[in-house]
């Protein structure tokens, strides 16, 4: 013998619910967290700085690299062979194992200036190598630069 207290009315089967659901909500403001979690550490500018040497792990090299340096009186060379600025991009497009999909490890002394620095990888955009490395010495972490300024 059981008795029911609810109606019977087939209609309110699935009746409104009158309750805010936050989880979606939750799941925005979680990933702006994450976003701006990450994206904060990289708006940051330290300066001074020593772009010569760096604590970062050493990737692993490719079989056969391609060395660009520039040198302090500012010559280049690829590997060990000098080479004009205006020779460059004929000379990289005419080594057998290069091609512009493959990266150009580019050296430069820490006396050669910022703007020639820049100088030389515009030219290699400009002939079609827009996969540059920039190749520093290996410091160990936590330590500064020789000639690095203190904050």
């Amino acid at each position: 013998m059981g008795v029911s207290l609810a109606d019977n009315d087939d209609d309110d089967d699935f009746g409104e619910t009158h309750e805010i659901n936050v989880t979606p909500f939750i799941d925005v403001i979680l990933v702006l967290l994450i976003i701006f979690m990450v994206a904060a550490p990289l708006s940051t500018v330290d300066l001074p700085i020593d772009l010569p040497t760096s604590s970062a792990t050493p990737q692993k090299k490719p079989d056969k690299p391609t060395y660009l340096s520039i040198k302090p009186d500012l010559t280049l060379a690829i590997g060990e062979n000098p080479v004009h600025r205006a020779e460059l991009i004929g000379t990289l497009d005419g080594l057998s194992d290069m091609s512009k999909d493959k990266y150009v490890f580019l050296r430069a002394d820490r006396s050669v200036p910022y703007g020639e620095l820049m100088g030389i990888m515009e030219l290699l955009r400009s002939g079609g190598y827009s996969r540059v490395k920039l190749v520093a010495l290996e410091g160990a972490p936590g330590v500064p630069a020789a000639g690095a300024a203190q904050p």
